[in-house]
């Protein structure tokens, strides 16, 4: 299994507890998080996900979570699940997690390289990178809703609806962060059982690549 952009290595270390006997390796470019994911004891290395230096087809599994949004533009996104298609062996499985379009709409920003996703472009993209889609959806609708205030006032504070998000305050534990969970893990399970959530600021995706 490889992560791409494995930060810290937490998702690293929590796939193994759910599956001990899976071997696991993590590339990012952030080297904080990975000299981090190191002293956990993780495999992990310096590169990118546009050159992934593992050999075609070694891979049953690729999770990449928040990783596609922060891509170069145009196409480093492309370039990224061209990446991750040659990896995986045929059959093999690509978990994704990246934002999505809300409201308010945000443009691409190429400078400070980030997206946003609607569902039918990013399943048209997996599907030119030659990945079968099993399940795509939408995720975080109702904490998605809570967010729209805070992102209309940083538009307006700033004069443009390019990225924005080194402006939000740090979040501090709240008593309500176990209902959020909650919630969360209720709307997973309705994406995993096939039922569409109509809005949300996430968008997860679980592909096959075809053979």
């Amino acid at each position: 299994s490889l992560d791409v952009g494995c930060g810290t290595g937490h998702t690293m270390g929590w796939l193994r507890s759910l599956y001990p006997r899976w071997r696991f390796a993590g590339i990012d470019v952030a080297e904080e998080g990975l000299d981090m994911a190191r002293a956990m004891g993780e495999d992990v290395q310096w590169a990118s996900a546009l050159e992934i230096p593992h050999p075609t087809a070694s891979m049953d599994l690729v999770v990449t979570l928040d990783v596609l949004q922060h891509l170069p533009h145009p196409a480093g996104d492309l370039t990224a699940l061209a990446e991750m298609h040659r990896v995986l062996r045929p059959g093999g499985v690509l978990f994704i997690r990246t934002n999505a379009q809300m409201v308010p709409h945000t443009d691409d920003d190429p400078e400070a390289m980030f997206r946003k996703y609607d569902v039918a472009s990013l399943r048209r993209k997996l599907g030119d990178s030659g990945f079968e889609v099993l399940r795509l959806g939408r995720l975080n609708a109702l904490l998605g809703l809570a967010e729209i205030p805070r992102e209309l006032r940083a538009n307006k504070n700033t004069g443009t609806s390019g990225y924005h998000g080194l402006l939000a305050a740090p979040r501090r534990a709240s008593p309500l962060d176990g209902a959020k969970r909650w919630w969360l893990g209720l709307e997973g399970q309705a994406l995993a059982a096939g039922l569409p959530i109509p809005m949300g600021r996430t968008i997860v995706a679980l592909c096959r690549r075809r053979a």
